[in-house]
């Protein structure tokens, strides 16, 4: 079987980690792995394995023929039997399907927003999904919805997975005082609601004064994330909140924290999620998306209600004074991770499926 993952960039986030997830795990099991990006390269070129077959296209615009053509040699002259774009990347897949219908397409979708899609959106990718043999979801969500609405019927749901990948150099340092630190894996945009986060630090200003925030993520310096950090200023939190943009050490950055949250009002299954467990990290989320499956409140972690500011404050505080509590979060969560996430259960339900189609 030879596979090729498909990704806009290889910038820091869960769609771009996925896909590297994929190529990596895929190069040890079937004859080919292959992995392009098609607009941007970014951190995670770093964490391909040497095994994996890489191309970038240098995408230029919506319909860029040469990147289309550059495309279809590439999978014509490694006999590529599926091509896996992710998310957004679907539509330079339908190009070279045109020019190659050899190859067939599997969609992996990633996108917790789906279900609330503009009706141009979703009417373009009706039509899209005439192209796809199949479709991966990361959350029932997600499942629902394309079974519904998509015309592609061979919808599966596989959960996110991850692992430690010592490869990479540990290089952030992270600001404040070590043993209080409260760490957000999120890329700065709305869906992510990093303005819960401010709510809930402010509050613990007042009370806990010596612990900080942490937000690690893309900063796409546009409105949001503008809007953020005049919010921050504002609130006079400067002092309690250290933003570091994107950064490929996560596994560094984890371990140097000691709490780690989410404060999302919507999900699929997040990536940084699974990487917290892995960390044995006590964790306070949002009930959202495929959360649920993977905390059981009270358990392994607190899970709130979106915009509980409140709510999160005070489970954070009963993290904070009770250090036996955090462990047993954080090692009931690992168990959790390695039980239902872990890389090769996930890769080979994948391969099983694959072959079905």
């Amino acid at each position: 079987m030879r596979i090729v993952q498909i990704i806009d960039s290889l910038e820091t986030g869960g769609a771009e980690k996925m896909a590297v997830n994929y190529a990596n795990a895929l190069a040890t099991k079937i004859e080919f792995s292959g992995l392009v990006a098609t607009r941007a390269e970014g951190d995670l070129k770093h964490q391909l394995h040497k095994e994996v077959f890489y191309l970038f296209l240098n995408r230029k615009m919506i319909i860029d023929f040469r990147a289309v053509f550059r495309l279809r040699r590439y999978c014509k002259l490694n006999k590529i039997d599926y091509i896996q774009p992710h998310s957004s990347s679907y539509f330079i897949a339908i190009l070279v399907k045109i020019v190659y219908p050899k190859v067939r397409i599997i969609w992996h979708d990633h996108n917790g927003l789906s279900e609330f899609i503009s009706n141009q959106k979703s009417f373009i990718l009706k039509i899209a999904s005439h192209f796809f043999k199949g479709i991966i979801v990361v959350n029932y969500k997600l499942k629902e919805w394309a079974q519904r609405e998509l015309h592609c019927k061979q919808v599966v749901y596989l959960p996110n997975f991850t692992n430690n990948n010592d490869n990479v150099p540990a290089k952030t340092i992270l600001d404040g005082e070590k043993g209080k630190r409260i760490l957000c894996v999120a890329n700065l945009r709305d869906q992510k609601n990093h303005f819960l986060l401010l709510e809930v630090a402010e509050l613990l200003k007042k009370t806990k004064p010596a612990w900080t925030f942490h937000l690690v993520g893309k900063d796409f310096e546009d409105d949001y994330s503008m809007q953020l950090l005049r919010v921050i200023k504002n609130k006079r939190l400067v002092h309690f909140i250290s933003i570091y943009g994107s950064q490929n050490d996560i596994t560094n950055i984890i371990n140097q924290s000691d709490i780690a949250i989410l404060t999302s009002k919507s999900e699929g299954l997040p990536v940084a999620l699974i990487e917290y467990g892995l960390m044995k990290k006590p964790v306070v989320v949002t009930n959202v998306g495929e959360i649920p499956l993977i905390i059981k409140d009270g358990v392994n972690g607190f899970m709130v209600d979106v915009n509980d500011s409140h709510n999160f404050y005070h489970k954070l505080i009963q993290l904070i004074e009770n250090d036996e509590l955090r462990a047993n979060f954080g090692n009931n969560l690992y168990q959790t991770v390695i039980e239902n996430h872990s890389e090769s259960g996930v890769v080979t339900k994948y391969l099983n499926w694959i072959e079905s189609l």
